[in-house]
């Protein structure tokens, strides 16, 4: 699609369930990068959060509370000690700015989850793009551009070759492969997991980090193992913006992200988790339209995530930065999808204050995490 780029994004979530509130503990301060605020993709669904008190994930042990469902014997069946948090996030033409406000809001955020979060905590963080293009063949792009002669003396695409007017074509569609080490020097094969849905962990091409995250947990997402987690965070959000040109789909990225028997699913390897509540994040300055965005609809889509959750919608929370009211593509599916989640879901604009919509979000996330029950353990 048309590279557009346009705001600035960041999302970066950040999470929080339970209450377990002292009076003298505060919140450590949060930085952000603000993007405009200019322009609304619709009124927040949730209440802002404005306590002084600082909130902690639930550990479902608190025996001083007459409300908890804790049994002194270890029979507690509420509260969650598990969080599953998957970002989707757009990685077309115009995104590179959200990108980068997204990631550099994510240390004040991913601080406050690290001072909150009690060792018993145990969290799974993945980052997936919103590409339906199949894996870059590389070996055969290089080998086409090369007999083109749209390579330099140094094996990077010229789109300005005025011999050959179709390297501006080809040298997008390289530049991902242009991101390895070596780039057309030595490109790799394809890897069956570059694929939509898949956690991002070598993100390449224009405006990537075209790093190999190498996350600790040796999978496709990070956990509570990394060592430097605002680093592996920056590294896997920054997904570029060398989109094949397919439309963009968010919806599509987080069905097949968890959705068992999907090529990504097992690509995911236990991402998703049963004794955990589900945090979604999409970011995206497009709707994901009928027709040439994701296959289904807004109720299957929902359904998707709740079949993931053992059937419990009360397990996930939805929250979602999008377009609309002059900022990024009007998004009506996206709107209707946040909102089919009630007081599970939080909307707000792709362009305006993320540290706000994130704050907001703490209650909501905790809210989930305070109420959630566990599926009784098979077998």
């Amino acid at each position: 699609m048309d590279r557009r780029w346009t705001l600035a994004l960041t999302t970066v979530a950040f999470v929080s369930c339970t209450e377990a509130r002292e009076e003298d503990d505060a919140l450590p301060p949060m930085t952000s990068v603000n993007a405009s605020d200019e322009g609304t993709a619709g009124e927040s669904s949730t209440t802002m959060v404005e306590e002084e008190d600082d909130i902690k994930l639930d550990l479902g042990d608190d025996t001083d509370d007459p409300n908890t469902t804790f049994d002194p014997d270890g029979d507690d069946e509420s509260g969650c000690d598990k969080v599953d948090f998957l970002f989707v996030i757009d990685n077309s033409g115009s995104m590179q700015p959200f990108q980068e406000n997204l990631v550099s809001n994510f240390p004040g955020f991913i601080d406050t989850i690290q001072n909150t979060l009690d060792e018993a905590q145990d969290y799974h963080i993945m980052v997936v793009d919103t590409d339906p293009a199949p894996p870059v063949n590389c070996p055969v792009l290089c080998e086409q551009v090369m007999n083109d002669g749209c390579l330099d003396e140094n094996n990077f695409c010229n789109p300005l070759n005025i011999m050959n007017p179709f390297c501006s074509i080809s040298c997008i569609q390289i530049s991902e492969c242009e991101g390895y080490p070596g780039g057309c020097a030595a490109p790799p094969e394809p890897d069956p997991c570059e694929i939509m849905g898949a956690g991002v962990v070598y993100p390449r091409g224009t405006d990537a980090s075209n790093t190999d995250c190498n996350f600790a947990s040796g999978k496709r997402y990070m956990d509570a193992s990394e060592p430097d987690l605002q680093a592996a965070f920056g590294c896997a959000g920054r997904v570029g913006t060398a989109a094949s040109g397919a439309e963009e789909q968010p919806m599509g990225a987080i069905v097949e992200a968890v959705t068992p028997g999907r090529p990504a699913f097992e690509c995911n390897d236990d991402f998703i988790r049963d004794d955990a509540i589900l945090v979604v994040t999409f970011i995206t300055d497009e709707d994901d339209d009928a027709g040439d965005g994701s296959e289904g609809t807004v109720e299957g889509w929902r359904q998707a995530l709740i079949a993931a959750k053992n059937g419990d919608p009360e397990a996930v929370v939805m929250l979602g930065l999008f377009g609309g009211g002059g900022c990024g593509e009007d998004s009506l599916r996206l709107t209707q999808f946040v909102d089919s989640w009630g007081d599970r879901g939080l909307q707000g604009s792709v362009c305006g204050d993320y540290q706000s919509f994130f704050t907001e979000a703490v209650g909501l996330i905790d809210t989930t995490c305070d109420e959630f029950v566990p599926p009784e353990p098979v077998g």
